[in-house]
């Protein structure tokens, strides 16, 4: 007997919902049996009616089975506040049907009964059935309620497939066991959760099964807002941009910082990170902010994350200008709890939204105490991951970061993450004369010669300006240590 077949192809639906087709690979599939699961009011019913609403036409029409005990006219008064909800689908591609009355005689069969003839009556591509978890509380009088749920799972399964219709089960499950046989029946297993740490509340979805198709593993944060859910898949790390040779003029960006561009042996490559580490106070975010504007006088776009404060009139006016005028895009950073991973995908999506070429993020110091505590254990693996996604773009990134002014300890950043930047810059304190005096140097510059001078610095209306080197001042340190000590130009970093 010959059982030889053609290779099927499977139809992947766009879900309606940012970053989930990502992380199921694609898209869902076509005529798929999925169950959405997860404890009390972690947005399931949000997820389902997100995604019907998204899928359902009239050619193909959604069937929505509510199980509770509330009527559907409450639920859908709730729903209503989100931006995806659209009324004049209602009764034409959408329709609602209360299986209440149906569930509370306990007996599944009947349950079963309606739905099938409410699906051969409507013919629908989509049947979503929540929650089916209430139907094996409604069916434990029987004494063998566990077998009698499988059974309805796996009948109810194998119709909407001869159906070609792509079903959601939705249901409350607290406790995950992957032996649990409803689960080994369902093509796709969405699992959402919650967790509270402290005053904050996130949300994460998972993919634990989708037959046919390789997903993205792992927990992945999600919001609810207006528009409905969000999530936020970990950013794509494409084939990293071609960086140019930086011996060419052409292949360096300059800073906006007089002296500085000849300090770092020409300006900063293109494509390159860079990691501007100072204390409260010494100039990091107006050379953050003069770096962008330099890049609007060449042509460029911009885009900044500032978790400190929104660039201001006190950073210069021409910034605020940019801004207004759409050559620098601003990621609202307001929102709490953040994830690192929702913050590069709003990062990845203003770059392309404004084409943008410079990126500055002001500072890992605000964007760790941004994020909401659950997300900080790991800061640093997910701010690696997020620097080589920027860099798969082709952008030239900024970041900033506080730094404690001690003279014996010359860390640059307290994440230890000066590893993930090609290019790192020093702003230091000194004492001269009773006074406090700025000094800078360019610590490394990966594959550039550069100088490894420390100069002094001041900031006026025009910016940041660098005056003469430390060694005209030689002695009046005291012997406390300087960084890259040395006045020779040839410093140069693998």
């Amino acid at each position: 007997m010959d059982m030889s077949i053609g290779k099927a192809k499977i139809h992947r639906l766009a879900t309606g919902v940012p970053g989930l087709d990502e992380v199921l690979g694609g898209g869902l599939p076509e005529f798929s049996f999925n169950l959405i699961a997860g404890p009390p009011g972690c947005g399931k019913t949000t997820l389902a009616h997100q995604m019907m609403f998204a899928l359902a036409t009239p050619e193909r029409p959604a069937l929505y089975f509510s199980v509770l005990g509330e009527p559907p006219l409450k639920m859908l008064r709730y729903q209503q506040q989100f931006d995806f909800f659209d009324l004049d689908k209602l009764n034409r591609s959408i329709r609602f049907i209360n299986l209440a009355d149906d569930k509370a005689s306990g007996d599944l069969d009947k349950v079963l009964a309606r739905i099938i003839a409410e699906v051969e009556q409507r013919g629908p591509g989509l049947v979503f059935v929540d929650s089916f978890r209430s139907l094996a509380l409604a069916s434990q009088g029987g004494g063998n309620a566990f077998i009698t749920l499988q059974q309805f799972v796996q009948n109810l399964g194998v119709l909407m497939t001869s159906w070609q219709a792509t079903t959601f089960l939705i249901g409350e499950y607290v406790t995950e066991d992957d032996a649990n046989p409803v689960f080994t029946v369902a093509d796709g297993l969405f699992w959402l959760r919650q967790s509270a740490e402290r005053n904050s509340v996130v949300r994460k979805i998972e993919i634990r099964k989708m037959r046919g198709q390789a997903t993205l593993a792992g927990l992945h944060t999600f919001r609810i807002s207006t528009a409905g859910i969000n999530v936020f898949a970990p950013p794509h790390l494409g084939v990293p941009a071609e960086r140019k040779s930086a011996s060419p003029t052409e292949a360096r960006l300059r800073m906006g910082v007089k002296a500085l561009d000849e300090m770092m042996g020409g300006g900063l490559p293109r494509g390159h990170s860079l990691l501007v580490a100072g204390p409260s106070g010494s100039g990091k975010s107006i050379m953050a902010a003069a770096f962008l504007v330099e890049g609007a006088r060449a042509g460029e776009t911009g885009v900044i994350a500032a978790f400190e404060q929104r660039p201001n009139r006190s950073r210069g006016r021409a910034i605020v200008e940019l801004i207004d005028s759409g050559r620098i895009g601003v990621i609202s950073t307001r929102v709490s709890e953040l994830s690192v991973d929702e913050i590069a995908t709003l990062l990845i999506a203003e770059i392309r939204r404004i084409k943008a070429t410079r990126v500055v993020i002001d500072s890992l110091s605000g964007f760790e105490l941004a994020l909401a505590p659950t997300f900080r254990e790991d800061f640093r693996e997910s701010l690696s991951r997020m620097v080589s996604a920027l860099a798969s773009t082709g952008v030239t990134v900024l970041m900033t970061s506080e730094l404690e002014d001690r003279y014996d300890d010359l860390r640059f950043s307290p994440y230890g993450t000066a590893f993930l930047t090609d290019s790192i810059i020093v702003m230091r304190y000194i004492e001269v004369d009773s006074q406090l005096r700025r000094v800078l140097a360019v610590v490394k510059v990966r594959g550039s010669a550069h100088s490894s001078d420390l100069c002094l610095f001041h900031i006026d209306d025009d910016g940041i300006q660098i005056g003469q080197m430390l060694a005209d001042y030689e002695g009046l340190l005291g012997g406390r240590p300087t960084l890259n000590q040395g006045s020779s130009s040839g410093a140069r970093d693998g």
